[in-house]
């Protein structure tokens, strides 16, 4: 709060206090009151005036200038009225006084929309949990008549498997607190798993996988890690390219500090003006418009449930030579115990 604004958005008040000070002033020495006290009446009303002011600008500024600060300092803005004391002018709480309703009407219509949302991401995810079983059945169906039904058929049946786990997964990723269990868990049977449930497409498109140095021990949610790994694996499928034998390769570094596990492929790559927005939500780059159909969402997921998980993930790229993505796990001893 600037003193020269708010003496100028006072200028009126100032002016009726020097009017009414000279007036008082003619008064007396038209009365023949000794000059003196004429003096002695103008130097005390200067003082009073000019305590008032000063009274009146640092209490409000005190005020103002700790809404404005603390507005300026904090992440979620409208928690600014939990930093403040409450002001002892009537202005000032008049102003407290309307914040705090502001707040607590959108309190109770953010609570109602966080409800209604709720509720549709629980019947979302039932819903694909539903879907998940009939597509099971024709996935079996096809494995078990393998020479009746076209191989095509299959593949469009693990795509779409493959889709309503990526919707499952993005449903939760907003709130994966109440759905993970950090727990120390071995990378090699992680990857073992992720190898299984890919093995038809990889011996249909003739990829060759290896696997080296996982043996590892990690802090993590296994589920969740075995979704994250399935679309890396998935991506280095789909951006495979034809003129080469396919390789994805999957190994581990055990650092003093942390654990990292990379899946590389030598697939077409990545444009290096895409590499910084690759995660961004339905970002699709230049791979998903001019060789691929892509959503954008799958490393965008990836992306978020190595946050909630406490891993970082990143990703180099050459165009049209290879693609690594890293994820780091951190070691903290105290997580063992």
């Amino acid at each position: 709060m600037k003193l020269n604004r708010y003496l100028k958005d006072r200028w009126i008040e100032l002016i009726a206090y020097i009017i009414f000070g000279v007036l008082i002033c003619f008064l007396m020495l038209a009365f023949a009151v000794n000059d003196e006290l004429v003096w002695l009446f103008a130097v005390l009303y200067i003082m009073l005036v000019l305590f008032n002011l000063i009274w009146d600008f640092t209490r409000k500024r005190s005020f103002y200038d700790s809404l404005i600060s603390h507005t300026e300092q904090l992440d979620k803005k409208y928690l600014v009225l939990e930093t403040l004391e409450q002001p002892q002018f009537y202005e000032g709480e008049l102003l407290y006084q309307n914040i705090y309703d502001v707040n607590k009407s959108m309190c109770e219509h953010v609570k109602e929309y966080q409800e209604s949302l709720n509720d549709f991401k629980d019947y979302l995810e039932m819903w694909v949990h539903e879907a998940k079983l009939p597509i099971a059945s024709l996935l079996l169906m096809c494995h078990n008549n393998k020479d009746m039904m076209d191989k095509r058929f299959a593949e469009q049946l693990r795509r779409l498997d493959a889709y309503t786990e990526q919707v499952l997964y993005y449903v939760r990723c907003e709130h994966a607190e109440s759905d993970y269990l950090i727990k120390e868990n071995m990378l090699n049977k992680l990857v073992a798993k992720v190898a299984i449930q890919n093995k038809d497409d990889l011996l249909e498109n003739n990829i060759d996988i290896r696997v080296e140095n996982v043996k590892l021990p990690v802090m993590t949610d296994g589920k969740w890690m075995e979704f994250i790994l399935n679309q890396l694996v998935s991506n280095s499928m789909k951006y495979r390219r034809a003129d080469v034998q396919s390789q994805i390769r999957i190994y581990a570094e055990d650092l003093a500090d942390r654990t990292v596990l990379h899946v590389w492929d030598n697939g077409r790559g990545i444009v290096a003006s895409d590499i910084s927005r690759i995660f961004e939500k339905s970002f699709t780059g230049e791979n998903g418009r001019t060789h691929v159909k892509s959503t954008g969402m799958g490393l965008y997921i990836v992306k978020q449930l190595c946050r909630n998980l406490g891993h970082t993930v990143e990703i180099a790229s050459v165009q049209g030579e290879w693609t690594d993505v890293s994820i780091t796990f951190a070691k903290n001893d105290f997580l063992k115990m």
